[in-house]
């Protein structure tokens, strides 16, 4: 697998039984996205699906539509001490007309302390970025399907399995098949992954598809639900208020602390179709 995962000692303790051992553990890199060489934003990720995750991070932060958006783009620069090439850079090379962000977009973009918004104007500033009317899609899933999806998403997760340390986002359809799966040391990514494979493909808006993701359901993850055209966002451990809040207004159907035989429908539960 490559960078995906490393290879390092350590002192295994359990019980009275110690041991020096090789342990396998999750990648994590920077990844910095330039457009036309000016520098946009970085992320810590795990190698591996970068093209994915430039294109689903642009596409949620309203910086393209489509595919078409980009009119190109290239691993740059970037060496370690053997001169090496990093693949560490992405430079995108927005299509004519397509306007860059006014400021330097980061992770923090809508929620950091620091960014001087309240959740309220978040909220506002992703209803006028969307450009998909998730509130009007009309999926609706059995409930069988979506209690399934959590052990779809775990059987998946082929470098979980050899790390315990990286979170899994995946897509599945109402009928719980699945569209596509990436995993990442960051949940924002690992969503921006499978934004991206879908923007690569010409599929959103992601209309009548559930997006799973591994861990909690924050107002980041509710946002890029919503700037992709997702109607149901599920998660397996609990959504922040900002997250409950944003869903509401955005017509998501928001599930949290989805395992075994239940879950918590926050917003939106007349999509589910529940047993006689």
């Amino acid at each position: 697998m490559g960078r995906v995962t490393s290879r390092t000692s350590v002192l295994r303790i359990r019980g009275a039984s110690r041991t020096t051992r090789p342990d396998t553990v999750a990648a994590e890199e920077p990844l910095e996205i330039r457009l036309r060489g000016e520098p946009l934003a970085v992320t810590m990720r795990t190698p591996g699906h970068d093209f994915d995750l430039v294109h689903g991070f642009l596409a949620t932060e309203g910086v393209i539509g489509s595919a078409d958006d980009v009119a190109g783009l290239r691993y740059c620069e970037g060496v370690d001490d053997e001169g090496r090439n990093t693949y560490n850079v992405v430079d995108v090379d927005l299509a004519d007309g397509v306007e860059p962000p006014d400021t330097a977009l980061d992770r923090n973009f809508y929620t950091s302390s620091s960014c001087g918004v309240c959740g309220k104007a978040s909220i506002d500033a992703i209803r006028t970025k969307t450009r998909h009317d998730v509130a009007a899609d009309a999926v609706r899933l059995p409930l069988s399907v979506l209690l399934a999806l959590p052990d779809r998403l775990r059987a998946a997760q082929q470098v979980f399995d050899r790390t315990g340390g990286l979170h899994a986002a995946g897509l599945f359809t109402a009928g719980g098949e699945l569209v596509a799966l990436r995993e990442d040391v960051g949940r924002h990514n690992a969503v921006d992954k499978v934004v991206g494979d879908a923007v690569r493909a010409g599929r959103l808006p992601l209309a009548g598809h559930v997006l799973m993701v591994s861990g909690r359901a924050s107002f980041e993850l509710t946002q890029k639900a919503a700037m992709a055209g997702v109607p149901v966002l599920a998660a397996v451990s609990a959504p922040s208020s900002l997250a409950v809040e944003l869903a509401r207004d955005a017509g998501i159907t928001l599930i949290g602390f989805l395992r075994g035989d239940g879950c918590n429908v926050y917003t939106c539960p007349e999509r589910l179709v529940l047993p006689d």
